[in-house]
């Protein structure tokens, strides 16, 4: 009975270490700290079509100059798996020196090389640096047409460095490529290029503590945080008229159903019922395919365990703009660490609707989402392999990850599982369940599953559709969003939002006399996560510049994979609510 106390204050111990583990990946500079003439580290990180964010190559895929010691920096698995790959640039900033246009290297483009440049300056590639850990843009190129309706082809060849700092800190940088300095890349001829470069050192007040702030002004601006309150009120609104519909007719209804059947206890106690208490011995009857049932829930308890951490962080400021992988590390760890609760959860439900074979229950647990996301996460590698793109993990990070999985995630899960099978919890049910179940009379059609999944998804998307936006802009684009407040507090209406309209189907589902209301809660529920996934094909064709196999394969793969995490969590969710509910009425009434 000591079991749920042992899993909270591992729950502390668990966010304690991820906490512990964000403040490494912060940063790999000591203290930023810098002499006149240091040298600041300043690393290229790729290069990729500016419309794809997730076709991305190394920088030095494209002929640049090599710098005479090219080194790759030891990257954290965040980082990787953010498709990060950071070598020594060609370019050396020392701090506080002036550098005005100092030749980096002469370098003579071949055919195949001038032919590259112009099929990366036709995609509108740009690249990526680091400076002090601080990012930086800029295109490579740019192409033009002519009077003769020609496309003429330019590289540029000198980039402005401006750098602001204060005191002994760099604060700001920025990258310009002048205009001016351009060479013809047009045809497929030898080309020499003279590659350079020209530092500018700026002082400001700007403390160092409030140096990120720029990357996150986006967000904050008036007209962006009037979208986003916008946003809110249109959700609080829903949840009010969700609310009121309960309130007003839901719970009278409740009230007249209590009321009529205390009186027909009253008057005839052999009169026939009707309605939801006419299946009171049929509607706590275990559902079929209990194993699959109880392994959906411990999933989605675990994806909402995922989520509640996430947000913990964010709140608290671990994912400041450009944390490198700070994100993905998050991900990775906080799963891992939570399959305990998965294993408890499934295995504990599963035991209470007892079910003999906990050991197959808990295999099915455990591959029900990682399943599916390895299998897609196999097909997407093998592309970015075929693409020699960086999203392509190394074999190194590959067995990382599966020693993570093998060593703290399949532990876990298992001594979760174990904890919930000897947690000897019994299913709280109200009414006894007869030995044979009632026939369900016929319904119209839109009582039907999938009418009743549209309507459940519906609501709760559109509390949330608004905000999509800006999340699909940030990852799948190249905004950043800070917000992570007014994120939460979408978050908390839609759960609400989602267990409202459950309960309400739920409950016009049982005075129907259809007694099999457990898994029509759960896809009802989770039917979100597939209006979610409508959004992602609205996205892409319609407020997107997405192109190619890779980005469309990408986009849509890892995203059925969100959409489906979406559904187990927000399933859960909506199961759980009408349990809650279906206990309360049934436990507010005589039953025989």
């Amino acid at each position: 009975m000591m079991v749920k106390p042992q899993i909270y204050k591992w729950l502390v111990l668990a966010l304690f270490v991820i906490c512990s583990v964000m403040g490494a990946v912060t940063s790999d500079a000591s203290n930023h700290k810098y002499k006149n003439g240091d040298v600041v580290p300043l690393y290229a990180n790729k290069v990729g079509p500016f419309q794809n964010p997730s076709e991305t190559y190394r920088y030095f895929d494209l002929p640049f100059c090599l710098p005479g010691d090219l080194k790759e920096k030891k990257e954290a698995l965040g980082e990787v798996l953010n498709g990060d790959r950071l070598v020594s640039a060609p370019y050396k900033l020392d701090f506080l020196v002036d550098k005005d246009s100092e030749f980096i290297c002469t370098k003579k483009l071949t055919k195949q090389e001038v032919n590259k440049f112009r099929k990366a300056i036709s995609k509108d590639y740009y690249f990526q640096m680091y400076f002090d850990d601080l990012p930086l843009w800029g295109f490579i190129g740019k192409y033009e047409k002519t009077e003769l309706n020609e496309l003429k082809y330019y590289l540029f060849k000198h980039l402005q460095f401006e750098v602001l700092y204060n005191k002994d800190r760099v604060i700001e940088v920025n990258v310009r490529t002048d205009p001016s300095a351009l060479v013809d890349v047009t045809e497929d001829k030898e080309v020499n290029v003279d590659f350079m470069y020209t530092v500018r050192w700026k002082e400001t007040n700007i403390p160092f503590d409030k140096r990120m702030e720029k990357y996150s002004q986006n967000s904050s601006l008036p007209h962006h945080l009037e979208i986003h309150w916008f946003s809110i009120i249109n959700s609080c609104v829903t949840v009010l008229l969700l609310t009121g519909f309960l309130a007003t007719i839901l719970m009278r209804v409740l009230k007249n159903d209590f009321v009529k059947y205390a009186h027909d206890e009253e008057t005839a106690e052999d009169q026939e019922e009707t309605g939801w208490k006419y299946i009171h011995g049929d509607v706590f009857r275990y559902p079929k395919f209990k194993s699959l049932f109880a392994a959906a829930l411990g999933s989605g308890t675990q994806l909402f365990a995922l989520t509640i951490f996430i947000f913990i962080l964010a709140l608290v400021g671990v994912f400041y703009p450009y944390n490198r992988g700070a994100l993905f590390t998050a991900l990775v760890v906080i799963y891992a660490l939570t399959s305990g609760i998965a294993g408890y959860t499934a295995s504990s439900f599963y035991c209470q609707l007892e079910g003999t074979n906990w050991v197959r229950n808990l295999l099915l647990t455990g591959s029900l989402f990682c399943g599916p996301l390895f299998l897609t996460f196999c097909f997407l590698n093998t592309v970015a392999i075929a693409y020699s793109a960086t999203a392509a993990l190394p074999f190194g990070t590959i067995v990382v990850i599966a020693l993570i999985w093998a060593l703290v995630t399949s532990p876990l899960l298992v001594l979760g599982g174990i904890a919930g099978k000897n947690s000897k919890a019994e299913f709280q049910a109200p009414c006894r369940t007869t030995k044979y179940p009632r026939e369900i009379p016929p319904l119209p059609w839109y009582r039907g599953s999938l009418p009743q999944m549209a309507m459940a998804g519906f609501l709760p998307f559109s509390a949330i559709y608004i905000e999509l936006y800006y999340i699909f802009a940030s990852v799948w684009g190249h905004r950043i969003y800070t917000i992570y407040s007014i994120l939460f507090i979408v978050f908390i209406i839609l759960v609400i939002v989602t267990a409202f309209i459950t309960i309400a189907l739920t409950y016009f589902q049982l005075a129907a006399e259809d007694h099999e209301w457990w898994w029509r809660s759960f896809v009802c529920g989770g039917s979100t996560g597939l209006f979610i996934y409508g959004y992602c094909l609205y996205y892409y064709y319609g407020r997107s510049d997405m192109t190619g196999f890779m980005q469309t394969s990408f986009f849509f793969g890892y995203m059925a994979c969100i959409c489906y995490g979406f559904f187990l969590m927000l399933g859960m969710i909506g199961f759980r609510a009408s349990l809650f509910f279906v206990r309360h009425i049934y436990r507010s009434i005589k039953c025989e």
